[in-house]
């Protein structure tokens, strides 16, 4: 080929021309245009070296922030009265007691132990009312049976109901021996005296009772001189209406009242009516 073939000048300057180029590149690389890296620039393009400065720097600046803040004067505050500032501690202070009050710890649930069966409520046993005591029967005295004794003690209980000295209870006990012998007695002439509670019959007109006292001479009816106290009371009330009768003799007292044919039958009966009115008072 020719060298001065056109083809073959462009093929014998396209390496010159790279060349060329390459030298220029190499000489601004290395040129005046840049200088090669230091050591000490290449240490510090290092990426924890960066990371170390940066996080310095930002503490640097955070404890510069500090100290100026520090350093800038705060703004006066206001001055309140003393007086408005106590009482808005005093309502704080009451607020939260009162809130403190409602606000206590709960008291600790109590969970009851389970157990195998339920105890039985206690049985309440109620106690029957007391049947009121029966009175208790004196004792005989004087040779009288109880159911004398009995009728001989209502004789004396109503005498002080009544509050008849002690001397009109004999007299009333000393007529009833004379005319019942101290028994409650019906009357064979009243069939109806019969009907109540009795403890024999006489037949002495239509007297009936412990002092044989007759419904036809208005005493009272059968009925009520069937029973031992209407009884004693009739004859005590009738006793009561003689005047002076306490300065009589028991005799003269009971005969007063009864007018019976045999005016001293009574007499006999004195001491033993004594006898059994002082056991019925004691």
């Amino acid at each position: 080929m020719h060298p001065d073939d056109p083809s073959a000048q462009k093929l014998t300057d396209a390496p010159s021309t790279t060349r060329t180029g390459d030298a220029a590149s190499t000489e601004r690389t290395i040129g005046r245009h840049r200088v090669p890296d230091s050591p000490r620039r290449a240490l510090l393009g290092s990426t924890p070296v960066r990371i170390a400065l940066a996080t310095g720097v930002t503490c640097c600046l955070g404890l510069g922030a500090f100290a100026a803040t520090r350093d800038t004067p705060e703004a006066p505050q206001p001055v309140r009265p003393i007086a408005d500032a106590l009482a808005d501690r005093a309502a704080i202070a009451d607020e939260r007691a009162s809130r403190s009050l409602d606000r206590d710890a709960a008291p600790a649930r109590v969970v009851p132990t389970p157990t195998a069966s339920p105890t039985p409520a206690p049985t309440v046993t109620r106690k029957a009312p007391r049947k009121p005591a029966k009175p208790r029967r004196p004792r005989p005295v004087a040779g009288l049976d109880q159911a004398q004794m009995d009728n001989a003690k209502i004789i004396v209980d109503f005498g002080r109901e009544l509050k008849m000295p002690r001397r009109a209870l004999v007299v009333a006990l000393a007529t009833a021996m004379q005319e019942s012998n101290l028994y409650n007695l019906a009357s064979d002439v009243l069939p109806e005296s019969s009907e109540y509670p009795h403890q024999g019959s006489g037949s002495d007109h239509d007297s009936v009772g412990l002092f044989q006292q007759r419904p036809s001479s208005g005493w009272g009816t059968v009925a009520e001189l069937m029973r031992p106290s209407y009884a004693a009371r009739a004859f005590y009330t009738a006793l009561a209406e003689i005047p002076g009768w306490e300065d009589m003799s028991v005799t003269a007292a009971a005969q007063a009242v009864q007018v019976s044919a045999y005016p001293d039958a009574y007499a006999p009966h004195e001491e033993r009516a004594t006898t059994v009115a002082a056991a019925l008072l004691a």
